[in-house]
């Protein structure tokens, strides 16, 4: 039993080499870099000698560039940026003499992506092989006994598909706020799109169909993102966000969450929040395909009379609440304001902010990647709990209108 157990034991421990497996017979065995309370990391230039690349500081950025594209890295970060996407790493880049680690996961989840079909990889033995993967095994499924509404609902237990929109604010010419404490060179809407996209994959595993508005470094008109990506099949649209004060005695000391939903600002904050997001309509590109008329007037007697307002604040409690066990700033609370990215929603819609870029604490949580992955999974457990409690009242709602 000893022999067993101290067998699994290796078997799951960490990997401590690297095996990259060229065509052509070449193969590279790279000794990875253990770091205590990290997973292991990849030394970027004898990867990129694996790889048939190199390695290049331009600026801040320390640039690894192969036959499958340019990888750009920020030290002390857990950014990678290729081509127009930016993407959060499990954990941050070290610079060790003059050269880069980077996590493991860079050559898991990034370098062997399935859509690029250029590596693949094999986790059990640490192999990196050059080439597309090979097809999955699809097997047939069995018939089962398993009644079909069991069969029919996602691994969240939903009775029916659920689709949301998540928003990462920003993007593209319209960076957002400068982040003033976050490491040089990202800024928000460099964090909004990494978070966001760790929200897709929560919900997505969860048996939640998501559509983002940008997956890229993109412009989006603030008036085209609602009415484009979440129309009458969206349970619920989702603008991530990150706040930030002027200057003024104490400012960096302020810190701290809210979600707001569409309506007139109610203090003087909410308004000061309103204006700061809506400046980013100055971006916005002059094209053929205008936002749905009607504004915030139509907006308020709908969402004032209909289920839209209750839904709304409903999800903006919960993604409050569920905030409040992984951030240790101020609950700011439920909030509600005039902005343009929700103005021209048909349809649930909340907007988020994860902290203050102004406040050194709420900057770190928000641009770590243990952080982004902690918020983004409370954010989608919030969203995941919206839909269900508003399942089952639907469901409810027509079991008891039923003859």
């Amino acid at each position: 039993m000893i022999a067993l157990l101290a067998a699994l034991a290796v078997s799951r421990a960490a990997p401590t080499l690297l095996h990259v497996n060229r065509t052509g017979n070449a193969s590279y065995d790279i000794r990875l870099v253990q770091r205590p309370g990290e997973g292991p990391l990849v030394p970027l230039a004898p990867l990129a000698e694996a790889l048939g690349g190199q390695v290049q500081r331009q600026g801040l950025w320390i640039v690894l560039s192969t036959t499958s594209g340019n990888f750009r890295f920020l030290p002390g970060t857990p950014v990678v940026e290729y081509g127009s996407t930016v993407r959060g790493l499990p954990g941050v880049s070290h610079v060790r003499g003059d050269s880069l680690d980077v996590p493991l996961a860079f050559v898991a989840e990034v370098l062997a992506d399935p859509h690029r079909q250029a590596w693949n990889w094999t986790p059990s033995t640490a192999v990196l092989s050059e080439g597309a993967a090979p097809p999955p095994l699809t097997i047939r499924p069995s018939r089962t006994t398993i009644a079909n509404d069991a069969r029919s609902r996602s691994p969240s237990g939903f009775r029916r598909s659920h689709l949301v929109t998540i928003d990462p604010g920003h993007g593209g010419t319209d960076p957002g706020n400068p982040g003033m404490f976050f490491p040089r060179g990202l800024r928000e809407k460099d964090v909004t799109l990494a978070v966001s996209l760790l929200v897709r994959d929560e919900l997505v595993a969860r048996g939640v169909k998501v559509r983002m508005t940008r997956i890229i470094d993109t412009l989006i008109n603030l008036g085209q993102r609602a009415p484009k990506f979440c129309t009458s099949d969206c349970d619920l649209f989702v603008s991530i966000h990150v706040n930030s004060l002027n200057p003024r005695p104490g400012y960096t000391s302020i810190r701290g969450f809210e979600t707001y939903f569409l309506s007139e600002a109610r203090s003087a904050d909410a308004a000061r929040v309103a204006r700061m997001e809506n400046e980013a309509v100055r971006y916005d590109s002059p094209d053929s395909d205008p936002a749905p008329s009607g504004g915030l007037d139509f907006m308020f007697k709908d969402l004032q009379s209909g289920a839209m307002l209750r839904q709304s604040q409903e999800a903006a409690s919960l993604i409050q609440t569920y905030l409040s066990e992984v951030h240790d700033g101020t609950d700011q609370g439920v909030k509600q304001a005039g902005f343009a990215v929700l103005n021209t929603a048909r349809r649930p819609s909340v907007l988020v902010e994860m902290g203050y870029a102004t406040n050194r604490q709420d900057a770190a949580l928000m641009t770590s990647s243990d952080g982004q992955r902690k918020l983004a999974a409370n954010i989608a457990r919030a969203i995941i709990t919206y839909l269900r409690q508003n399942e089952a009242e639907t469901i409810d709602s027509s079991e008891s209108a039923s003859p």
